[in-house]
């Protein structure tokens, strides 16, 4: 029986140690700390990753925006504010090549480009990758991640991000030229021509209109109240056509004008005839600024033109290749008759003569030509007509000037806006700036072309002088001198104006110049003159009178270039335009806010 018991005992002991899990948990923790400690250090080092990761974003979230900035010295900016935040060795990956990080070295790659935020473009799509001009720039990141715990086990894995940051620079800008000086009576027959109107305004009116600027944003305003349009943006109005009686309204209602300049304006717009209907779009573009509403203002950029310059922009504009005829009678000293005629080509389509607008940006003026048919007083010099005896039975009856002039469009383009400090007193505007193409004829022209822009002019000998001859056997009561010259200035080479804050508040105005352009176009046209004399019919050679009768008709026309070269420029600058030379001002101009876009 004791055997028996004892059997059983220890067989229950058995069951009862096998029944006993107290022990297993000991065991089990034995067996499984090794894997909860390995998937601990993964979850440990996932977590520090995803940490790493979102501040690797914030700081190239941060480069970007420097870049954008920055963005003609886009890369020295990246790896700046890199080595600020603690990235002191990155290596730069260039497009079209790999690099891969290492432990101890990041890699970064730059990619200035494009961006457009218009909403009709897919989102991943508005960035164009070294598309001109920039006004964006794309930085990625690639770099080893941190491993704490799990080092041993596996290989650092790479953590990527990439930012796009765009700033949308901007500057207001404008082409023409200044009246070197107002001859009152000259411009009120050319302004009266152009807008259709007798025009009877003095020196001092013109002044006014020369000297002050028109806020183009305000005027904008006017002009949507003249034209009954509500609830529009800048650009809705500039999509509209109006007068330039309508225009000049307009002007004359900006608050804080002048006063002189308010009535000269009314004046104009009450006498102007000229119906023409002008795209606006042609006269005046705002760029992103168009966006905003009617009566609301951009921060930071001025938007102003002179007064007499947005006048004459539009009377011109109004014209399109319309011929105007001025008839100046002998106002001008040395000639006894003159007759000015005028024609404007349109402009290049969308290249308004004043536009905001970032790099690339271009305006341009409108081809001019004018045509000048001129008598030349002779006899005494009084300018009152007459007989000049030269001696030898050799009398000059009359001296003519037909005078063409043709500038091609000249044109500026917004090279460049930085701020290098990020300051708007460090603003920088550069500007490269090409005065027209200038040729110019003292000959006969073919009427029915002048006005033709599509196709160049034709040029003859032009009856210069007329003259008597009475020797002992000969008398010759009327010989023509025939006659011509040629002059033409250019300047293939754009020439960078720089433009700084100081200059943009100050509205400073820089002119380019023709560099060839060296004496009096006139001058340069009469000095050149080659003469010829025949007496049709009478088989004589009377040549020989040439070397008496040239030396007194180039004296007689060189007596009369500087009030000629006077009227010239005078009517070409109220056309904004010049000979050889372009003025340009920059109004306003803003380096933008840089933000990340993608």
């Amino acid at each position: 029986m004791m055997g028996f018991a004892s059997a059983g005992s220890i067989l229950g002991s058995i069951r009862q140690l096998i029944a006993d899990r107290r022990a297993n948990f000991a065991i089990m923790t034995a067996v499984s700390a090794p894997v909860a400690l390995v998937l601990a250090a993964f979850a440990i080092d996932e977590g520090a990753l995803f940490n790493e990761r979102r501040a690797a974003q914030s700081i190239v979230d941060l480069a970007a925006i420097t870049a954008a900035a920055n963005i003609n010295n886009a890369e020295l900016a990246v790896l700046t504010t890199l080595k600020d935040n603690g990235f002191n060795s990155v290596a730069v990956q260039k497009q079209g090549t790999i690099v891969d990080p290492t432990v101890s070295k990041a890699v970064i790659q730059v990619v200035p480009g494009r961006y457009s935020g218009v909403s009709s473009i897919a989102a991943g799509s508005r960035f164009e990758a070294g598309k001109l001009p920039y006004n964006a720039v794309q930085v990625s990141l690639k770099k080893r991640g941190t491993l704490y715990f799990s080092a041993s086990m596996m290989e650092a894995p790479v953590i990527g991000t990439t930012a796009t940051a765009s700033a949308q620079a901007e500057a207001a800008f404008s082409i023409g030229s200044r009246l070197a000086s107002v001859n009152g009576g000259i411009l009120n027959a050319l302004l009266g021509g152009l807008l259709g109107s007798n025009i009877s305004l003095s020196v001092m009116d013109y002044n006014a209109l020369i000297s002050a600027d028109i806020d183009v944003l305000s005027f904008t305003d006017q002009l949507a109240t003249e034209l009954k349009l509500t609830g529009v943006s800048y650009s809705d109005v500039l999509a509209s056509k109006a007068t330039v009686g309508q225009i000049a309204t307009a002007m004359a209602n900006v608050p804080g004008l002048d006063r002189t300049a308010r009535i000269a304006l009314q004046t104009m717009a009450s006498g102007a005839t000229n119906k023409v209907k002008i795209p606006l779009s042609q006269f005046i573009n705002l760029g992103s600024v168009g966006n905003l509403g009617v009566g609301q203002k951009p921060a930071g950029l001025s938007v102003a033109a002179s007064a007499m310059s947005m006048v004459t922009a539009a009377a011109a504009l109004a014209n399109g290749t319309n011929q105007v005829q001025v008839n100046l009678g002998a106002t001008l000293p040395g000639l006894t008759s003159t007759t000015l005629s005028i024609a404007i080509g349109e402009p290049p389509q969308s290249s308004p003569w004043l536009t905001v607008g970032g790099t690339g940006t271009v305006v341009r003026t409108a081809q001019t030509r004018i045509k000048l048919l001129a008598s030349v007083g002779i006899g005494n010099g009084n300018g009152n007509g007459g007989i000049m005896n030269l001696g030898g039975g050799i009398k000059l009856l009359a001296v003519n000037l037909p005078l063409h002039i043709e500038v091609a469009y000249a044109e500026a383009k917004l090279t460049d806006i930085s701020c290098p400090t990020g300051r708007p007193d460090s603003l920088k505007v550069t500007i490269a700036a090409q005065p027209g193409v200038v040729a110019a004829h003292l000959a006969d022209a073919d009427a029915s072309g002048f006005a033709d822009f599509t196709r160049p002019q034709s040029f003859s000998d032009a009856e210069i002088a007329d003259v008597s001859v009475k020797l002992l056997l000969l008398n010759l009561k009327l010989l023509q001198i025939k006659g011509s010259s040629a002059f033409s200035a250019t300047n293939m080479t754009p020439t960078n104006l720089i433009f700084t804050s100081t200059d943009i508040t100050n509205k400073a105005i820089k002119t380019v110049s023709t560099k060839n352009l060296t004496q009096s176009l006139t001058t340069s046209l009469v000095n050149n003159l080659s003469l010829s004399v025949s007496a049709l019919g009478l088989g004589i050679d009377v040549s020989a009178l040439l070397g008496t009768v040239k030396p007194a008709v180039v004296t007689l026309l060189n007596g009369v270039t500087a009030p000629v070269d006077d009227l010239v420029s005078n009517t070409l600058a109220a056309l904004g335009v010049h000979v050889g030379e372009a003025d340009i001002r920059v109004t306003g101009a803003t380096c933008g806010r840089s933000v990340l876009v993608q």
